[in-house]
């Protein structure tokens, strides 16, 4: 009796071992890539908010608490940097991993301008697609659209969705510009066939108003530059005609970019994504919502400024809410720096009080000076990244290496260097040295130090007063001891200067 149990005991054991086996080596199948152990990626990316105009960037006149959680729950970078100091290059180099001096095509792009980044070109949404990502682009585009000569009125290609993106809702360039509507994987959003879209770069369509026939019909007084077609009573660089039904409210732009970026990770929360969610503010035209009016005491741009925190923080409780927070890589940061009047009359100037946009920096949006391309620079991943300020070198231009390999897709890029580890806080290690752009010049950054070659042109930017940082001798400047840039120490330091030179030169070749 007893040898029965025993042996009646050995068989169930024997069995459910074997089956236990076999679910077991079912289990161990996995994918060469295990998509469940990736984070999801979020870039939310803003538009010319400068080095100081967050509270967790020393701001004392506007406070920014849902930002300031990302800075304090993350990595706050004190030297992060664009690529430029204007948004187009910038753009380009973040999502290609390539300096935008490279393509002489990369400068502040038209609303009707051709795609400036190749079909056959390596960029961050390929690389994640390859890597088992859905990725996707909400917000500003401006980075061009088709081959030439865009019919707005057909499907438009090639768009970001030729470029890596699988689903890609945008506006077309900036606010300020034409064609005012959004472009929906390619299609205009709301477009009534009987009423075509015309948009016209170069000359307006015959009986249409603009900002010079028709001032009566303005409801924002434009400075420079912003005086071509009116839409909902401003007016905008460019000549549009038509596609009256699929015009945007400016007004709602926030509130409609959140909810699609809302919608969207709701929509992909159990596959792994990539999420580019490029805000407009606080680019002009300035127009918050009527909910944030008057909220800041700085006028429209400190209200977008509110307006745009708001948003963010709506977008995290999204995350928590759909349980992804603890899964989500979220990078922060601006495409280049401040600037106040850039085109309409909206009292930035007259009511900008203490707050200083540049942080202490010199320069500005449009300048080789620090405030032009240093930016506001945060990486945030709950329950991994330990919370942390780091002066290490880091710039978007790596995001695709770094990246790439965190979701183990090592590929050669031409510029963009692995710096995950520092992205996550685990390093203090950056770049030692990078090359920034501003306006078809550079300059460059190089440990403590920048340097900037001589370059002729205006010394201030006439129209929106900052200064470019062109003149015709060389500037030497130690950031470690001068971050205001006020010393130029290329004269009494001549071997330095020197040794920058040959750094500089073998760096662009």
């Amino acid at each position: 009796m007893r040898t029965k149990w025993l042996n009646s005991s050995l068989l169930i054991v024997a069995t459910m071992i074997f089956f236990s086996c076999k679910i077991s080596s079912k289990l161990e199948v996995k994918p060469p890539l295990d998509m469940k152990q990736q984070p999801n990626i979020v870039v939310i990316y803003l538009d010319d908010l400068g080095y100081g105009d967050l509270s967790c960037y020393g701001a004392t006149e506007i406070n920014t608490p849902n930002i300031d959680a990302l800075a304090d729950g993350g990595v706050r970078f004190t030297s992060g940097y664009a690529t430029s100091a204007t948004c187009t290059p910038s753009r380009y180099a973040l999502l290609t991993g390539v300096y935008p001096w490279r393509n002489k095509n990369a400068k502040i792009l038209p609303g009707d301008a051709p795609l400036l980044i190749d079909t056959e070109q390596q960029t961050l949404p390929k690389l994640l697609s390859k890597a088992g990502y859905q990725t996707a682009i909400i917000g500003k585009w401006h980075l061009g659209l088709g081959s030439g000569n865009v019919n707005w009125n057909e499907t438009i290609k090639p768009s970001p969705n030729e470029v890596g993106f699988d689903e890609s809702y945008i506006l077309a360039a900036t606010q300020d510009r034409v064609p005012t509507v959004y472009i929906e994987n390619g299609h205009v959003v709301g477009l009534d066939k009987n009423d075509p879209i015309e948009v016209d770069y170069k000359k307006n369509f015959e009986g249409e108003p603009t900002a010079i026939s028709n001032p009566e019909m303005l409801t924002m007084k434009w400075h420079h530059g912003h005086n071509n077609s009116i839409v909902n009573g401003i007016p905008r660089i460019g000549y549009m005609k038509g596609g009256n039904d699929a015009k945007w409210s400016d007004v709602d732009m926030a509130d409609h970019f959140l909810k699609k970026a809302q919608d969207y990770v709701k929509n992909h929360k159990r596959n792994p994504f990539f999420l580019y969610y490029a805000m407009q503010q606080p680019h002009v035209p300035r127009t918050p919502h009527p909910r944030f009016v008057g909220k800041s005491g700085m006028g429209p741009r400190g209200d977008v400024i509110l307006e745009a925190d708001w948003c963010i923080g709506e977008f995290m409780k999204t995350l928590k809410e759909e349980g992804l927070l603890e899964n989500t890589l979220i990078v922060f940061s601006s495409d280049n720096g401040p600037v106040l009047n850039d085109g309409y009359f909206d009292e930035a100037v007259e009511k900008l009080g203490k707050h200083d946009p540049k942080g202490g920096l010199r320069g500005g949006k449009y300048s080789l000076f620090e405030a032009g391309t240093r930016v506001p620079f945060i990486t945030y991943w709950k329950g991994r990244i330990t919370p942390n300020v780091s002066d290490a070198i880091v710039c978007q231009i790596d995001l695709l290496a770094s990246l790439g390999n965190l979701v183990n897709r090592d590929e050669k890029s031409t510029d963009s260097e692995n710096l995950m580890n520092t992205f996550l806080g685990e390093s203090n290690k950056g770049r030692d040295n990078l090359i920034i752009e501003a306006n078809s010049h550079t300059a460059l950054r190089s440990g403590d130090w920048i340097m900037i070659p001589p370059y002729k042109g205006e010394v201030i930017n006439k129209n929106v007063g900052n200064e470019t940082g062109n003149s015709l001798e060389y500037k030497l400047y130690n950031l470690k001891i001068d971050v205001g840039q006020k010393h130029n120490l290329a004269k009494e330091n001549p071997q330095k200067l020197k040794e920058l030179m040959v750094v500089f030169e073998n760096l662009k070749q």
